[in-house]
Parts: structure tokens; C-alpha cells; sequence
């Protein structure tokens, strides 16, 4: 499993540790992904992703992983929310259609 946010893209970064004495040696910088479960008001089940604790806080801040997914032009977000948000774009139009 690659160290990525699924929605953000933040990957693993590299840089150095310096020593008191300057010696430089390269480390890596891990972003902070969790594995979270967000409900879809839409679906009516919680969608399983690998976030970074940002994107977890960005979602909420939203309104929750609909509203998101519906105001997140397609070219930022990577294949795997696409498929989420070609779901819930189903799932809203199915709503729709039997609510006429």
C-alpha cells in the first residue's frame, strides 16, 4: 500500500537529520495517514479510505464526504475517490428520480 492520501496527494518526503557537528544524513518525512471510515449520506454506508489528517479535517470542515466529493473539481482527486464520487453522483440521481 503506497504512503499517499487518496485526496490530498501528500506522499512521502525526503530530506536530511543534521548533526551538531553538520554531518548530513538523508531521512524520510511520513505523512499522517489514517484509515478512516466516512459516512455517505448519499450510499447510506461509510466509505473506507487512507487519509491524511488533513484531508480528514478539510472533508468535515466541507460538510462530510458528499459535499466534498460534489464541490471537488474531477482533475484534483485521484481514481479511487472517483469512484466514490461517480457512486454517490448515481445514488443522488436515483434519489432524485424517485422523489419525482
Amino acid at each position: 500500500m503506497s504512503r499517499r492520501c487518496r485526496i490530498t496527494g501528500k506522499t512521502v518526503l525526503a530530506g536530511n537529520n543534521v548533526s551538531h557537528a553538520n554531518n548530513k544524513t538523508r531521512r524520510r518525512f511520513l505523512p499522517n495517514l489514517q484509515t478512516a471510515s466516512l459516512l455517505s449520506d448519499a450510499l447510506g454506508t461509510p466509505v473506507r479510505l487512507r487519509l491524511s489528517t488533513r484531508a480528514i479535517r478539510t472533508v468535515e470542515k466541507k460538510g462530510g464526504i458528499d459535499a466534498f466529493l460534489l464541490g471537488t473539481p474531477d482533475r484534483r482527486l485521484g481514481v479511487e475517490v472517483m469512484v466514490v464520487k461517480r457512486r454517490v453522483r448515481r445514488a443522488q440521481a436515483k434519489r432524485a428520480a424517485a422523489a419525482t
